[in-house]
């Protein structure tokens, strides 16, 4: 059974003192393929060293994270410019909108968005979205940079069945993880109705860790737990559940 996390901040100091027992664990419970989101230049070399130790195992994305949109902005996506241009990455990601935190620089945080689409276009790549309280936001952008050939990720989906609908639309996947083991996640209320060829499995980690280790450090071995909340929800062996959400993964990344 290969499990797919299709975003995992594996760079994250919060593994300092334990990143390889990390991998090991995940690999040994079936999660075997880790997709590792940016979120700007000052992890690039982090991720490039992980991507050495894991060449099997391990695929980059370049972008700049929209919580890192500040005043230097246009550097930062200069960066992600040059690293495109130098070698192969997976998508563009994670970037989006996030309003929850700031809303300081929204207009920046569109601008950069709906640069990095237009990127992702350039080099046929998909995009992973980051999107918190700015729905409406990121719709509008998505529905102006919409091509035939733009896919990717709605990464850690937490909206309504009307914006799963809407995301959908655009041609992107809804990115499952933690939260539908949430009692209040309100996602597996309407998940059943949405066919399985539209998720990609993913942790977030070390953030939103699933039940029963809400509240702790997340890892990629706790990817089983959501692959067992998936299978509940859609009657299926968790081996379907893996082998259905890892080849909609490869749809996505090409790989």
């Amino acid at each position: 059974m290969i499990i797919t996390d299709t975003h995992t901040h594996l760079y994250s100091n919060e593994f300092d003192e334990d990143r390889d027992q990390m991998i090991q664990r995940a690999i040994e419970a079936g999660v075997s393929r880790f997709f590792i989101p940016a979120i700007d230049s000052t992890f690039t070399q982090a991720m490039y060293d992980l991507e050495n130790d894991y060449p099997k195992n391990i695929f980059l994305m370049m972008g700049l994270h929209p919580t890192h949109v500040k005043d230097n902005y246009l550097e930062e996506l200069q960066h992600v410019e040059e690293e495109l241009a130098k070698r192969k990455f997976y998508a563009v990601g994670e970037i989006g909108i996030d309003l929850y935190w700031d809303k300081t620089h929204l207009e920046e945080q569109k601008e950069a968005f709906r640069k990095q689409i237009q990127l992702a276009k350039q080099y046929k790549l998909p995009i992973v979205i980051h999107c918190r309280e700015a729905f409406e936001e990121i719709f509008e952008i998505l529905e102006e940079e919409k091509t035939v050939d733009l896919l990717g990720i709605f990464h850690c989906f937490s909206g309504t069945y009307e914006q799963a609908l809407q995301a959908i639309s655009y041609n992107m996947k809804l990115g499952i993880g933690g939260v539908v083991t949430f009692k209040n996640g309100k996602i597996d209320q309407f998940l059943s109705q949405i066919d399985l060829k539209h998720l990609v499995l993913e942790t977030d980690s070390p953030y939103l860790a699933p039940i029963p280790h809400r509240g702790k450090r997340n890892e990629s071995s706790y990817l089983v737990n959501v692959v067992d909340k998936l299978a509940l929800i859609y009657k299926l062996p968790n081996e379907e559940i893996a082998r259905i959400t890892t080849e909609n993964s490869r749809a996505i990344f090409g790989i």
